[in-house]
């Protein structure tokens, strides 16, 4: 479907197709409409699906008029996890709002509140914020929220699960009570169901739906509406999944002989600690491949000079935390490496889905040592099939890895 067919102006179509935009995805093509009319929408979407333009275009169209903001007022607010992403967004805003006179701004902590503040006293349009520094500008009185139309969780899952629940609720309580509703989030936890329901009044009561996206769709009442896109139990057919077996101590080895013997022209590496992502860029530099890490503890200066080094292909190999990585949207990232296998199946296909965007091919690379099991066979079952080993020369195996088990339950989740 053309995004003409979905309602929005000419000045936004003009913006989107420069960006090469040419049909809406689907979690766009369900979203839009809903926004537009009014209604508060919960969405259950991968990322890279298109979600951030999902709301960010029926946003732009709904602020598509002239208006004189007061000063530290905001019109729209988008709440996500992480620095990153946040400053990813507002870009993403920019792009799309390249022809309207509308302005935006992402705030986050790691750098100085006096110059966010100073931006804020003629009022913002739409702000883009992590949690923590939103409350703490708001404590300073430096923007008031009584001009709020709309209120956007991005990523809700990954807020739960980084402890922001609790920040969220306190936000949401200095709300107004007439505002329009937005939640995106990977996957539908308890806690993401608790701010869901925050803005129902109702239940939700199912109801068919023929999209050929097989997407369910559900209504509350007539004001809330929640899609959920077809999980993806499978990656893009674009991205070459395979795997290695590997011994703990030897990782960082063969690592390096990948990148030598193979050749990569560039890699995103998840790895599941800081301290450990610091350790492997020094154990590749040893072996004479310059790599960075991007994690919590690096400055915000330098996060952003490091993620626009990996951008512009200036810096080739880039270690990251799975949060810190958030908000990494690169369009012909070749591709990524689970040198730490993630612990649930939703965060695989999250890191995966990174390389292999819009048509293009990517690689996913993984490697797994014993104690990875049953993480391994939680993600096969997950994608429903087993992920291709491969043997590289040079790396025999200590400890043998079994070949998974796509039924698989732990003990401690076996009926007794």
């Amino acid at each position: 479907m053309s995004f003409a067919k979905l309602g929005l102006s000419d000045p936004i179509l003009r913006a989107i197709e420069e960006l090469g935009y040419s049909a809406a995805t689907p979690i766009q093509k369900q979203a839009i409409p809903v926004i537009l009319s009014g209604k508060d929408l919960i969405a259950i979407a991968q990322t890279g699906t298109g979600k951030t333009a999902a709301f960010v275009l029926p946003i732009l169209e709904t602020f598509n008029q002239d208006r004189k903001l007061r000063g530290k007022r905001i019109r729209a607010l988008i709440i996500t996890p992480t620095r990153e992403l946040a400053t990813q967004i507002e870009a993403n805003i920019g792009a799309y709002s390249k022809h309207l006179n509308l302005t935006s701004m992402a705030v986050y902590g790691g750098v100085d509140t006096e110059q966010q503040k100073l931006r804020l006293i003629a009022g913002i349009d739409i702000l883009v914020a992590t949690p923590g520094r939103l409350l703490d500008l708001a404590h300073q009185r430096a923007l008031h929220f009584d001009e709020l139309e709309f209120l956007v969780l991005d990523e809700a899952d990954r807020m739960a699960d980084m402890g922001f629940i609790g920040d969220i609720e306190k936000i949401i309580e200095r709300l107004p009570a007439t505002r329009q509703n937005l939640l995106f989030s990977a996957t539908m936890s308890t806690d993401v169901r608790t701010l869901a329901d925050s803005f129902a009044n109702n239940a939700a009561q199912s109801i068919a739906d023929d999209s050929p996206y097989k997407n369910a769709v559900k209504k509350a009442g007539n004001s809330i509406v929640e899609v959920t896109i077809s999980a993806n139990t499978k990656a893009a057919p674009t991205i070459k999944q395979w795997l290695i077996t590997v011994d703990k101590d030897t990782k960082s080895a063969l690592l390096s002989h990948l990148i030598n013997e193979q050749q990569w022209d560039q890699a995103l590496i998840f790895i599941e600690k800081k301290h450990a992502a610091a350790k492997l860029v020094s154990q590749l530099a040893k072996r004479g491949i310059i790599a960075e890490a991007i994690h919590g503890d690096r400055s915000q200066a330098m996060r952003e000079k490091i993620l626009a080094d990996f951008k512009s292909g200036e810096l080739k190999y880039l270690v990251a935390t799975g949060v810190a990585a958030r908000g990494i949207d690169i369009g012909k990232l070749s591709r990524v490496v689970n040198y730490d296998l993630p612990f649930k199946p939703e965060e695989y296909i999250h890191r995966i889905g990174r390389t292999g965007r819009a048509g293009e091919t990517g690689e996913a690379i993984s490697f797994v040592a014993m104690g990875d099991f049953k993480n391994l066979c939680a993600i096969e079952s997950r994608l429903n099939h087993l992920i291709d080993r491969q043997e590289i020369v040079g790396f025999p195996v200590r400890k043998t890895v079994p070949i998974s088990i796509l039924n698989y339950v732990p003990k401690n989740n076996r009926a007794t």
